[in-house]
């Protein structure tokens, strides 16, 4: 049993012959276009995904799981003990947030101090050195810092606040001198690396009571989010309950702004090679005009013709969009693998670009894409099929 008349028609209009060499090479220019298309958003979306990633990986394993702003007249202390009897809560841990200067060796740069009790914060993961003791009078600083300084772990450094005290010579900035206790990992932007960690008592001393808040630590980010409610109602009215994702809405909605726009614009490239699709489409119905009115003659109908042409487009498109997406996929993952792509270390904080094509971003594609071709086609279709027998045989 043979083939259906259009599918006849569409593998035969596919490579053409001698006298189809001009419709053929711009079938072949739509195939490229389309599949340059393809693999540009392929890459580029793998490569998006992949600094996202890592980014969204970094900044979540710094931040606070929830964090409770408390009103001034809020007893930390008793909260934090309350707190710890949530089911899910690991730890509950007051803080002070203090805005200051760090001084050391003739040289000073303004600083954000969080004071702390206990153990480390979570944001303040560790580099060298140890968790502050109860007790002990060290600092924290971060590693850029204390690379740019030539710090070591027991060096002394100053913590000057702009809260003054009287003093017999006039009001004067409260300072405090502090040992280096150890250096943190610092993040990617330069406010996390103006960040220093200080024992809550010497907070207190410098900055005063307020701005007190208390981070709570649960087993994992879910977690976190399964008890923020439990938490709201048992803080003090004023108070501010919020989680990891409202601490890092803005930078999760300019990562997904970003994604939206860089599809939108390399979209466009698929879009040119769909219109030429359309183009040679056109081109090939103008050359087939003939052939067209012959077979409308001899019974074939109009809804054959037309699917012979969606048929044909099809095809093209299939093959630009399998080349393309073969690409792609390969060469993100080659890219990946290798560490192909290394952009400079003094600049920027990765040794290499990663990639990460994810099945979201491939859907987001081939819906795209097939979309575009379906319409190109669909539109160069329905014009072959709208010539009448005698209007095709009509030179």
């Amino acid at each position: 049993m043979g083939l259906p008349l259009p599918w006849i028609l569409a593998s035969r209009y596919l490579w053409g012959g001698r006298r189809d060499a001009y419709v053929v090479f711009l079938s072949v220019l739509a195939i490229v276009g389309i599949a340059m298309g393809v693999a540009a958003l392929i890459l580029v979306l793998g490569g998006l995904s992949g600094l996202q990633d890592f980014l969204r990986s970094d900044v979540l394993s710094r931040t606070l799981h929830v964090e409770v702003e408390l009103p001034p007249d809020a007893d930390a202390a008793a909260l934090c003990r309350s707190l710890g009897e949530i089911g899910g809560v690991v730890e509950a841990q007051p803080i002070l947030r203090g805005r200051g200067w760090l001084l050391f060796g003739g040289t000073a740069v303004h600083v954000q101090a969080v004071g702390f009790e206990g153990l480390l914060p979570r944001s303040f993961p560790l580099a060298r050195g140890s968790a502050t003791p109860e007790g002990d009078n060290g600092v924290y600083v971060g590693d850029a810092l204390a690379r740019r300084w030539a710090l070591e772990v027991g060096d002394l450094v100053d913590v000057v606040s702009p809260r003054p005290t009287l003093t017999p010579f006039g009001p004067q900035p409260r300072s405090h001198r502090l040992r280096l206790a150890g250096i943190f990992r610092t993040g990617r932007t330069e406010d996390d690396d103006q960040r220093i960690a200080v024992p809550l008592q010497v907070a207190r001393r410098l900055f005063g009571a307020h701005e007190s808040r208390i981070e709570i630590k649960t087993a994992n980010l879910e977690a976190a989010l399964e008890i923020a409610d439990e938490v709201t109602l048992a803080v003090p009215e004023g108070s501010r309950v919020r989680t990891w994702r409202e601490l890092n809405r803005a930078l999760f909605f300019a990562l997904k702004l970003e994604k939206v726009v860089m599809f939108a614009a390399l979209l466009l490239i698929v879009t040119v090679a769909a219109v030429a699709l359309t183009t040679v489409l056109a081109l090939l119905i103008s050359s087939k005009r003939g052939d067209i009115g012959m077979l409308l003659a001899m019974g074939a109908t109009e809804g054959q013709m037309q699917l012979a042409f969606l048929l044909h487009g099809s095809l093209l498109g299939a093959i630009g969009l399998l080349i393309g997406g073969s690409f792609g996929i390969g060469g993100a993952h080659l890219l990946d693998r290798f560490r192909l792509i290394t952009p400079p270390g003094d600049i920027y904080f990765l040794d290499h670009i990663p990639f990460l094509v994810e099945l979201g971003d491939l859907a987001a594609v081939l819906v795209a894409t097939v979309a575009l071709i379906g319409a190109s086609t669909l539109y160069a279709a329905r014009r072959a099929a709208a010539l009448g027998p005698v209007e095709a045989l009509r030179i």
